[in-house]
């Protein structure tokens, strides 16, 4: 379309070339599909509301479904003058002519068009994302079972600091990732209202049935304000928010594995399916994958703010740079981010831990000093600060005489006139008495578990939703084009 009645001329061949020359085939593989599945269901509704002639809408949505059945082909290679919509359309009207082609955007918008097509798609990678990070989550509980007696120091600024378990820190991972699934759920909120009918930005006066186009699609909602309709685009900042938030997770948790790889921890190995060599140096064993990891989670966070920026201080109302700069950009990083929740969930799920080399760390880090101060409050009613600093005392001589901390706790505390019984000292208990506070010695798993089972619940209903309305369109399709 070059002469819409109120401009004459096409726009500047440079000007096509910058916005839609390069990217031609894929806008058509990125939107086509859920755009001609917002019209066949526009059409639908168009022909039961009698809005549109029922002949003329067969010939539409056979037209349509032509298109998708040979990958809309006939579109590729050519021009898209003012848009790929418009180039779509007018393949429609050179079809069907002018008083059937152009009849499909009766009672709508390419505002609210876009606004949906953009939520159909955005309904596949929050699928995904969804997906992967429940079967992360069910990885993490059931190793976080399986090392539940696997004794490691835990560590503050890198140095360590008290006993805990293997499945323990796996456990507070899962906990995190718990969070970031309630939030990615949450921020999926906006896949559930429908935009289509609310046109251009203020409705249309064609008695149209926005519930019945809704559910057609696979909304739980229709349209509520033709305004937010068309102008809000806050569900892509909010799924990218949440996405981002769930990469930090994952990248620290990625970190620790990098670290714990290493030769001066020696805490964890993987099979050669999941390392990789040097070119060069015939010693190495990289494992490349987490560094993999920790650069793909962090691309929805630059996206959020591409696109935050993007937004930010436009208009509310439909707005190109809102609806169309603000977003283009969003599929990479959220494939990027799919992508290393699953390769996170293969680092987890084949990560073997060193026992005796966790165990051996936390003993050579003094990781029982905590516990022998707390003793020596119980035993002799000293103030926890008192009990500080002698245990301190009596870890600094023993480093300094390369004497056995109990000999220089046995040595020091009978100079105090004080004595401490080492009976109940081994690391197994120490790690067991500490459930106070969420300590290693609680379980917290049965509660995440359920959680889970909850998600995982609530996420196939969505799917038997959706799979349910694609259903229903087809067999309304049939119903006018005859099977």
């Amino acid at each position: 379309m070059k002469d819409t009645g109120r401009i004459t001329k096409g726009l500047d061949p440079k000007i096509v070339g910058i916005l839609y020359g390069d990217n031609l085939d894929e806008l058509i593989d990125g939107e086509m599909v859920y755009s001609t599945q917002v019209d066949r269901a526009h059409l639908v509704m168009l022909t039961k509301e009698k809005i549109v002639d029922k002949n003329k809408v067969k010939l539409l949505l056979n037209e349509i479904n032509n298109l998708r059945e040979n990958e809309f082909g006939p579109l590729r290679g050519k021009t898209p003058h003012r848009g790929i919509y418009l180039l779509y359309e007018d393949y429609l009207i050179e079809k069907l002519g002018e008083d059937i082609g152009g009849v499909l955007q009766t009672a709508r918008s390419r505002n609210d068009l876009n606004a949906t097509i953009l939520k159909l798609r955005l309904r596949g990678h929050y699928n995904s994302i969804m997906m992967n990070l429940l079967e992360l989550q069910k990885i993490l509980i059931e190793k976080s079972n399986q090392f539940k007696d696997v004794i490691m120091p835990a560590y503050t600024h890198f140095q360590a600091a008290v006993p805990i378990t293997y499945g323990h820190y796996l456990a507070g991972i899962a906990s995190a990732i718990d969070r970031d699934i309630e939030n990615i759920i949450a921020s999926s909120k906006g896949l559930q209202y429908c935009p289509l009918g609310a046109g251009a930005v203020g409705g249309t006066s064609f008695p149209i049935d926005s519930k019945l186009t809704a559910k057609l699609l696979g909304f739980f909602y229709e349209v509520e304000n033709s305004v937010d309709a068309v102008a809000s685009r806050d569900l892509v900042l909010r799924l990218l928010s949440a996405t981002s938030i769930a990469g930090i997770t994952i990248s620290r948790l990625a970190t620790d594995y990098l670290l714990w790889t290493t030769s001066e921890f020696n805490f964890l190995s993987f099979p050669d399916k999941l390392v990789g060599s040097s070119s060069m140096m015939p010693n190495k064993r990289n494992i490349f994958i987490l560094e993999n990891i920790q650069g793909k989670s962090g691309f929805a966070l630059g996206q959020f703010i591409s696109s935050s920026n993007a937004m930010q201080c436009k208009p509310y109302t439909n707005s190109i740079s809102v609806g169309t700069e603000g977003v283009k950009s969003i599929w990479k990083p959220l494939e990027e981010s799919i992508a290393a929740i699953i390769l996170m969930t293969n680092m987890v799920e084949n990560a073997t831990p060193n026992k005796e080399n966790m165990l051996r760390k936390s003993l050579d880090g003094y990781t029982f000093a905590t516990e022998t101060a707390n003793e020596l409050v119980r035993q002799h009613g000293m103030s926890f600060r008192s009990a500080h600093y002698l245990v301190g005392k009596i870890v600094k001589e023993s480093i300094e005489n390369k004497e056995p901390f109990k000999d220089a706790a046995k040595r020091i505390l009978n100079e105090s006139n004080k004595n401490l019984s080492f009976d109940n000292f081994e690391m197994e208990r120490i790690v067991m008495n500490s459930r106070f506070g969420g300590g290693p010695g609680r379980s917290s798993l049965k509660i995440l578990n359920k959680k889970l089972i909850r998600y995982k619940r609530h996420f196939e209903k969505d799917l038997k939703y959706w799979a349910k309305s694609d259903k229903v369109l087809e067999r309304e399709i049939k119903k006018i084009c005859g099977s």
